[in-house]
């Protein structure tokens, strides 16, 4: 068993990693570049913090070798994550979609928690400390954690360490792409509609084709477009992108309707009330900000009377509303990003303890690693997993 540990990064895996090494009875000391410990905990969830999923899968992480998930999820899943919050007494509130979020509904008492427990057991905690020479740092310790996440949110502190230190190890690393991340628009009709918001269906088309739909909220903005809806497809979209493919998504505004259905409604209520508008008509399904940009892309005036609507253009309206198709450019970025894609090469990775194969001694845990998960709380059952794992070999 290791005498002495360091752990570089006091975020999500970095935290319980070190309150496992430290209940076996390990000295930890961890370094943390902020004054802070996990800032990106602090604002997930915006604020609330979707902690976990009771439903975890390989199946929902991307990677060049997402079966590298399997040992570390099997180990420490939902009911042994929930064992160890419950004896630490941070209780779980579990919604019916698997979804899993603190009891307080506050993402400040996961971290107020878990720093202090960690403290309790005698965790040391250099803040404001950036690790610049983790060679030098491999000298002191019996055993290093590189826990530095990505470059996601650089605002927090995010940024590419980890994979630096990665390299000095002749480590390979994943090209990164931001994930969970908003979507940039090729479209001023998307400018002019920043703010609007509806609940629908985004479709996301891959050099012209059907790739994935996602629903939920969708978000207007003037650099293009956010919401879960769009976080969910954003994943493949910035790896597309990455990749110089065409992107496309295609708005459904009213999935509960079909063509025909709304056709016939805008048909409908154009007759019962003649004096309406166009306009008027459109208001009364989808939000007036929206409805403007929609007619005047298809160059129909907003003052057109009911009784001068045509089939024709009924079905013109219609097909617009449930497939409104827009051009991506890009993502919004690391910055915006609430995880990163790619990272250190898990091929080179144990799976079942977290140990560097180029380096004895050497763990990655995390998001500095090549896995990514989809929405939902799978990104922090993954770094708790690998935190549980690496710490499990670094004591036995």
């Amino acid at each position: 068993m290791a005498n002495k540990v360091a752990i570089i990064g006091a975020g999500a895996s970095g935290l319980l990693c070190a309150i496992f090494c430290a209940k076996a009875g390990v000295k930890v000391d961890i370094y943390e570049q902020n004054s802070k410990c996990a800032k990106k905990i602090l604002v997930s969830g915006n604020g609330r913090c979707n902690i976990t999923n009771t439903q975890l899968n390989a199946n929902d992480y991307f990677s060049d070798n997402a079966a590298f998930v399997k040992d570390a999820l099997d180990e420490f899943g939902f009911k042994e994550f929930e064992k160890f919050c419950n004896s630490v007494g941070l209780m779980l509130d579990i919604k019916d979609d698997g979804r899993v979020y603190p009891l307080s509904n506050e993402a400040k008492s996961v971290v107020k928690i878990f720093e202090n427990y960690a403290l309790s057991l005698g965790v040391t905690f250099h803040r404001d400390t950036k690790i610049g020479n983790i060679k030098e740092l491999q000298k002191k310790y019996d055993s290093v954690v590189v826990a530095t996440g990505s470059e996601a949110a650089s605002h927090l502190g995010g940024n590419a360490d980890g994979h630096s230190f990665a390299k000095e190890f002749g480590h390979n690393i994943i090209p990164t792409y931001p994930s969970l991340v908003q979507l940039h628009l090729n479209s001023s009709v998307a400018k002019k509609m920043s703010g609007a918001k509806i609940n629908g269906e985004v479709t996301l088309l891959l050099n012209h084709k059907k790739d994935i739909t996602s629903s939920g909220d969708i978000l207007f903005t003037n650099y293009g477009v956010s919401g879960f809806g769009v976080l969910d497809l954003s994943q493949r979209a910035s790896v597309a992108l990455m990749n110089y493919e065409a992107v496309d998504i295609s708005v459904n505004l009213l999935p509960t309707f079909s063509a025909q259905k709304l056709s016939s409604h805008i048909i409908q209520v154009g007759k019962s009330v003649p004096n309406l508008t166009i306009l008027d008509i459109l208001v009364g399904l989808i939000p007036i900000k929206i409805a403007q940009n929609l007619l005047d892309g298809l160059e129909i005036s907003h003052t057109l009377e009911s009784k001068k609507i045509h089939t024709k253009l009924v079905k013109k309206i219609a097909n617009a509303m449930l497939n409104w198709r827009f051009e991506v450019s890009d993502t919004h970025g690391f910055r915006h990003a609430e995880v990163s894609g790619g990272g250190v090469d898990t091929t080179e990775i144990n799976p079942k303890t977290m140990e560097s194969l180029k380096c004895h001694n050497l763990y990655f845990c995390g998001e500095v690693l090549d896995i990514v998960g989809r929405r939902g709380g799978y990104n922090f059952a993954f770094a708790w997993a690998s935190a549980y794992m690496a710490a499990k070999n670094i004591t036995r």
